[in-house]
């Protein structure tokens, strides 16, 4: 007797499957999102364009000694920036994920960049017609001759043209629109994105094509489906960015052919989306000097140093509890921070309303940036402005030290680069630095005391 479809209940954010509804999914603790869904019957036949990749691909074994270890080839995609994310360009046979928010740019960023490629590209689009995907291009620019458009969402349709095209880069946009014969439940279940990405996965390996797929994200900033599509491909990439603002930055979350430390700037224009070689010269454009609650801070993303404005404005609370608000920085770090500035610098602040804004709409987690921030607070509240041509570098601690970062010299060849004077850096770090004659005055402290006084002596 044939077998029956039956109904699941799957966990929408972890793919735990259970047989019945229930209110919390006991594997990854998250409350309703455990959804109904329809499993097919198992069968021992597969569809037809999987079995034609699988013909012929059989292996065997190997003693580790024989295997050649020479490096991955890599292929130029012909943006500065993309290029260092990914490692020094694309591995044939790679599957990479790009996530990001909506209309952050992803398909702006890889539309533009395959367009850019002398290589036959089959760009898949289950989201956008193809006489919308023309108006971008057109607006975005470049060679038309090597993208083919395809608008599909079904999997092995997908997979039979790539078959017959033969590109050398296949591009899914978006991995949630996209449905297999595999699964019954809707696009974008767990179900149907861990059935496509097992088959995306083996047509990447088998036929040596890379496999670019662009993915969507949850409220809490997560990539959206199960867990398994993140472990399943080579490369995930973040781009994210405050819309609001022209910087986007790519960030490498995992990457098997290279580093993770690595980070791409862009800058938003009209006509698509443009790498940033020097972020400091860009993001330093607009500062004034004279002005309180300004610090320049010489802050590190992956292995990416730039300097950056840190703003801060302290006033009267107007309210019996006063508001603390950061843009672009982690709202509790900068409440530790005006602990240590109030109990171990002794500036009262517990009546006073805090807004701290890093400049450019970039988010900055690096701790180094310490420093500059409550040095921006204690400026904006005393209403002075710091010496001009001054910049920062300094972990603060609880008991109001300031630690040693990481990186120090190439902080500190950014800062003299763009023109900075001086710079204010721990003290604990001044040993590592090499015999080399620098043209910046490089100042070491070992408290935040120490830093204030030597900021603000020339007002007192």
């Amino acid at each position: 007797m044939a077998k029956q479809a039956k109904t699941i209940y799957v966990c929408q954010s972890c793919g735990t499957v259970y047989p019945k509804w229930q209110g919390q999914c006991h594997a990854c603790k998250e409350w309703n999102t455990i959804e109904e869904e329809t499993k097919l019957p198992e069968t021992k036949t597969s569809s037809p364009i999987v079995q034609r990749m699988q013909e012929g691909q059989r292996t065997r074994p190997k003693r580790l000694s024989d295997i050649d270890a020479t490096s991955e080839e890599r292929r130029d995609m012909y943006d500065a920036e993309l290029n260092r994310v990914l490692g020094g360009g694309m591995v044939p046979g790679a599957f990479v994920l790009l996530g990001g928010e909506p209309g952050i740019g992803k398909s702006t960023l890889i539309l533009q960049t395959v367009l850019r490629l002398p290589y036959r590209t089959l760009y898949v689009s289950g989201e956008e017609s193809a006489a919308q995907l023309k108006m971008r291009a057109e607006r975005l620019g470049g060679s038309y001759d090597n993208c083919l458009i395809y608008t599909e969402t079904q999997l092995e349709h997908i997979l039979h043209t790539a078959l017959e095209e033969r590109p050398e880069l296949l591009v899914i946009d978006s991995i949630q629109t996209i449905q297999t014969e595999l699964s019954e439940s809707s696009p974008g279940s767990p179900s149907q994105i861990r059935e496509c990405a097992n088959l995306l996965l083996k047509y990447a390996k088998t036929e040596g094509v890379p496999v670019l797929l662009i993915g969507h994200i949850t409220k809490e900033g997560s990539i959206a489906g199960p867990k398994i599509l993140e472990h399943t491909v080579d490369v995930v990439l973040q781009f994210d960015g405050d819309k609001h603002y022209m910087y986007r930055i790519l960030r490498g979350q995992k990457n098997r052919f290279g580093s993770t430390n690595e980070l791409g700037i862009y800058e938003m224009q009209h006509t698509g989306l443009r790498p940033v070689e020097n972020p400091s010269e860009h993001l330093m454009s607009g500062r004034q000097s004279g002005l309180s609650g300004i610090a320049i801070a010489v802050a590190m993303e992956g292995v990416r140093s730039f300097l950056i404005e840190t703003q801060a404005l302290v006033s009267s609370a107007v309210y019996a509890t006063p508001q603390r608000s950061a843009t672009g920085y982690d709202t509790k770090r900068m409440n530790m921070l005006l602990a240590v500035l109030e109990k171990r610098a002794g500036f009262k602040l517990i009546q006073k309303d805090v807004f701290l804004n890093i400049a450019g709409g970039i988010r900055i987690s690096d701790p180094a940036t310490d420093l500059a921030i409550i040095t921006a607070v204690l400026s904006s509240s005393l209403d002075i402005a710091l010496p001009e041509g001054v910049c920062l570098a300094g972990e603060v601690g609880l008991s109001g030290e300031v630690r040693p970062v990481s990186r120090i010299e190439q902080r500190i060849m950014e800062a003299e680069r763009i023109g900075f004077r001086a710079i204010i850096v721990p003290k604990s770090n001044m040993a590592a630095l090499g015999s080399r004659n620098w043209t910046i005055r490089i100042v070491g402290v070992d408290t935040v005391e120490e830093a204030f006084r030597m900021l603000f002596k020339p007002a007192q």
